[in-house]
């Protein structure tokens, strides 16, 4: 994709965006965008029209500026009326995510005491005994599918426990995620799986209702039940939120980070020989291959001229952190992958008060899960051809539909 180009993607829609075309040469067309179209125009359908954000300090300016609202009804007057997607709202959208302060800070509040670093550490040993039993079930066959076989069950199940889910439920959660995630192009199927999705949050609620444990979803019913604290909206959406970005980050960054080892031998070779490179490995692979490619959206809460374009109050801002991480001005040889990159400030968790509560558990996740794979597989390869790997048609995520590999005896 060019910039001669261009003319077909005068405004790019999410349908574009969302297409594995647009996915393969993402990063030549953000480098021409943040060379000289930094704010380029965007449309999404009902949620309307907006700009693509590209470079990395205007995306480290604009994910802590307050004139962008993550709730659209912080931007409406009393005389407007309400836009047609927030009449018909998805039944799992009032999560902090969704929200700003004051209402951010405390559903954040809520939870992220699950999330601090003495609670993830304790999760150590855990997380080392399911990817060792993962791969014992695939040894045997000499070959893996790094996505189905170890790169979704692992942090499903992490944190399937810490939120008390049963485990025969969990395998659902694949399909009801990417229904949320997706730009749908059948919006009747995404709608009905969100309303089943819906459905089987009100069982498990109402279970551990009955029956409250140790875990997450019981503490969250408890603040439920305590009425100021949090709505029964708000905890359906938070716990769909916790199973949702509890796993699917960590899923592309373990996938992605393979994927780009393997497309590097000489780096996969350095790792090998110096497994002490591992946190500055996935640090690389975060920024590489940024599992979020754009962010959620915002919607300016007043007009403002950025780059000699006028924003519009109600025009809605993505900021793809996938170009921000690729900037050349922040990141010297932007485009090669180096496990031994210095002074690294990648943004693939966002910035700001929005950073991802749960940065911490997915890197823990990811270093145990890719040394534990080298350790078991020093010998890993691509299975069949490196072109027939493909990323998958997606809106929000940077994600490879299938990474099968295979290793001799």
């Amino acid at each position: 994709m060019t910039l001669k180009s261009m003319k077909s993607y005068s405004v790019l829609s999410e349908m574009q965006l969302s297409s594995t075309e647009f996915k393969n040469e993402a990063y030549d067309f953000y480098k021409e965008l943040r060379l000289a179209y930094p704010v380029y125009p965007i449309s999404l359908g009902d949620l309307g029209n907006g700009w693509l954000i590209t470079r990395y300090d205007d995306a480290i300016y604009l994910l802590k500026d307050a004139r962008l609202k993550k709730n659209m009804e912080n931007v409406l007057t009393e005389n407007e009326n309400r836009p047609v997607f927030l009449e018909n709202e998805e039944p799992l959208s009032k999560h902090m995510l969704n929200s700003d302060p004051p209402d951010h800070s405390r559903l954040r509040s809520l939870v992220q005491k699950a999330f601090t670093p003495r609670v993830i550490f304790q999760l150590e040993d855990r997380i080392q005994q399911i990817a060792n039993t993962l791969l014992d079930k695939v040894e045997y066959k000499h070959s893996i599918n790094i996505v189905g076989d170890f790169a979704f069950p692992l942090p499903i199940i992490v944190i399937s426990e810490m939120l008390g889910i049963p485990l025969e439920d969990r395998q659902k959660f694949r399909v009801w995620s990417q229904a949320i995630i997706d730009f749908p192009e059948s919006l009747e199927v995404n709608n009905e799986k969100i309303g089943e999705f819906a459905e089987y949050l009100k069982f498990l609620v109402h279970k551990k209702r009955n029956q409250p444990a140790e875990d997450l979803i019981s503490s969250l019913i408890q603040a439920e039940s305590e009425g100021t604290k949090l709505s029964i909206e708000e905890l359906f959406s938070t716990i769909m939120l916790l199973i949702v970005a509890g796993h699917d980050t960590t899923v592309n960054l373990i996938t992605n980070m393979t994927f780009a080892l393997l497309c590097h031998p000489g780096q996969l070779q350095k790792l090998r020989q110096h497994p002490d490179l591992i946190d500055s490995a996935i640090e690389e692979a975060l920024r590489f291959h940024s599992p979020v490619e754009l962010t959620t959206t915002r919607w300016a809460a007043e007009s403002f001229v950025l780059h000699g374009q006028e924003i519009n109050r109600k025009d809605l801002m993505i900021i793809s952190l996938a170009s921000a991480n690729r900037d050349e001005k922040i990141f010297p040889n932007a485009d090669q992958f180096d496990i031994e990159r210095k002074n690294n400030r990648h943004i693939a968790f966002g910035h700001g008060s929005h950073f991802c509560l749960g940065a911490q558990l997915a890197r823990l996740e990811a270093k145990i899960a890719i040394s534990t794979l080298l350790q078991r597989f020093p010998n890993i390869r691509f299975k069949g051809e490196r072109e027939e790997i493909k990323w998958k048609g997606t809106f929000l995520m940077r994600a490879l539909e299938e990474l099968p590999l295979c290793f001799k005896a």
